[in-house]
């Protein structure tokens, strides 16, 4: 039986492992404590268990397409580290791996995390891990397998990277491409939840480096934290887009991420189409308005780093807008019309 960290640390001969910055039995422990929770996400196609080489998955019939997406949380991490809030990073890399497969027509089958820092923290990788798992439960989806990673020199003290991978389905009929988007289409957006995963490194420029604010402090016109604020949750739209998906046929979509409205859609337009989007279809919320006036940047440029409060948007066809806005408004997710495609260049163009 190996020894455990306390035990070693009794017997006064810590391994050199250890005493270079990686223990091992540490990294063990936290893994056991939270076998059950992982084990809670579990589908009815997952198999295998916590600990394995690889992670199994049922594979779909022959009719249907894998779609897989990698990503991370980037330097919304630091916001995490200075506030001592662990929790939500998880549900962040979840939801987005979610959403980004979901721009296909894909549904979540599996997730696998990395996560790496220079000397794990238990308490904080059990927060982490408890928001990953309410995230897959959220949204069906497994959590197999991950990895953690101690590497003493490579991450700052106190910090850590979180990486995720999911891998999702979508039945070859139901593939959304964005090839059959054309002129007279509508575009709804739904809502964004904050900054969600993007834009980090220019928000934090403004608000600590330039104004001298803490994650402690009141943020300006708000009854909410820095830290409220900036690590508000990303929001999935997994439930709302495949309510429509079922009713409406659904031409192309977007999530908004790094590059804003700007750079994510015409990623799914066809060549010969613009998206002409009605800035004045929905307000900006207060944090994008902080942030264009505080930092001094110009608007055009907050509209290529930030979602500007859309967070995912869907293109119908006319006669189906009205169809899918009800369903949408039944899903209580504040979704409107915010722009419609006209002939062009493939590109994104803002007005009003």
């Amino acid at each position: 039986m190996t020894a455990t960290s306390d035990e070693k640390k009794s017997a006064g001969k810590p391994s050199a492992y250890a005493a270079a910055g990686v223990d091992i039995d540490v990294k063990m422990a936290g893994l056991r404590s939270v076998t059950r929770m992982v084990n809670a996400t579990r589908t009815r196609d997952a198999r295998g268990g916590l600990g394995s080489f690889g992670g199994l998955y049922v594979a779909p019939g022959r009719d249907a397409l894998l779609v897989a997406s990698t990503d991370g949380v980037g330097t919304k991490l630091k916001v995490a580290v200075l506030a001592g809030r662990h929790d939500t990073v998880g549900r962040d890399l979840v939801n987005h791996c979610v959403n980004d497969i979901l721009v296909q027509g894909a549904r979540p089958l599996f997730f696998l995390d990395y996560i790496g820092a220079a000397k794990l923290d238990g308490a904080v990788f059990r927060q982490i891990l408890a928001g990953l798992c309410a995230a897959c439960r959220s949204n069906g989806c497994a959590l197999i397998g991950g990895e953690t990673a101690e590497m003493p020199g490579l991450y700052p003290a106190a910090e850590y990277d979180l990486v995720g991978t999911i891998v999702g389905a979508v039945p070859r009929k139901d593939l959304v491409t964005g090839k059959a988007i054309r002129e007279g289409d509508i575009i709804i957006g739904l809502p964004s939840s904050g900054l969600h995963t993007n834009g980090y490194s220019l928000a934090r420029a403004i608000l600590f480096d330039k104004l001298g604010l803490g994650v402690s402090d009141p943020f300006p016109g708000t009854k909410m934290t820095v830290a409220d604020v900036l690590l508000a949750v990303h929001r999935s739209y997994l439930r709302p887009v495949t309510a429509v998906m079922n009713k409406v046929r659904v031409r192309g979509m977007a999530h908004i991420t790094g590059g804003g409205l700007i750079d994510n859609v015409p990623r799914v337009l066809p060549h010969n189409v613009d998206a002409v989007f009605d800035r004045a279809a929905w307000k900006t919320p207060h944090l994008f308005q902080f942030l264009q006036r505080e930092g001094g940047v110009d608007r055009d440029e907050m509209y290529r780093v930030f979602n500007m409060g859309i967070g995912y948007v869907l293109v119908v066809g006319e006669a189906d807008a009205e169809e899918a806005l009800a369903i949408l408004r039944n899903a209580r997710c504040g979704a409107k019309v915010v722009g419609y495609i006209r002939r062009g260049r493939q590109r994104s163009l803002l007005t009003g």
